[in-house]
């Protein structure tokens, strides 16, 4: 391979990652009304974890006040904060969800 070969694959490389879009951390806030059941329900349901995850999610953003519940594009994020909003509003809870970045 020609050196002229690899400082092209380099610049591709370094190009690419330069190029990844932001990431963001959507997290999820302890309130004192809603149910830690609706928790579990909104992590495997909008967040994709499996029960057992999902549970031990669900304490920590009791016991700390919150917990960061995925990290994805700031398009994904939005949605999945906006996603949590709707489900929360439309059972009479407050559930909070913000996202920030990373």
């Amino acid at each position: 391979m020609a050196s002229t070969d690899f400082q092209t694959r380099t610049d591709i490389f370094s190009k690419t990652r330069k190029e990844l879009p932001p990431q963001y951390k959507v997290i999820l806030h302890n309130d004192d009304y809603t149910t830690m059941e609706f928790v579990v329900e909104i992590l495997i349901t909008v967040f994709g974890k499996p029960l057992e995850k999902a549970t031990q999610t669900m304490l920590n953003i009791h016991h700390k006040g919150n917990a960061v519940c995925g990290i994805y594009t700031r398009e994904i994020a939005e949605t999945k904060v906006e996603t949590v909003h709707h489900l929360a509003s439309s059972r009479g809870f407050p559930l909070k969800s913000t996202m920030e970045k990373e």
